[in-house]
């Protein structure tokens, strides 16, 4: 089976052109994945006001950062240091 019969992973977060990470979604999928984290964002600062709960807020904002940081090393390109095309 050569490269050209094997099915291409749809992918939903690109590869950024400098740096490491990842760039902005190329897919419903993706952008529905942003959307849903910038609400959970904002929930969460609603439930846990930084202010009143410091260390309820800081948890769940990096809950919410893994997760979003795991979908995209999933669905995504594999990240890696570029420097252009």
């Amino acid at each position: 089976m050569s490269e050209a019969d094997t099915p291409k992973k749809e992918l939903w977060f690109p590869a950024k052109t400098y740096g490491w990470g990842w760039g902005p979604p190329t897919c419903w999928q993706g952008w529905l994945v942003l959307l849903s984290f910038c609400l959970a964002i904002i929930i969460t600062a609603i439930l846990f006001s930084p202010d009143a709960h410091p260390m309820a807020f800081f948890a769940s904002v990096t809950l919410l950062s893994g997760l979003l940081i795991g979908i995209c090393w999933l669905k995504g390109e594999p990240p890696r240091w570029r420097w252009g095309k």
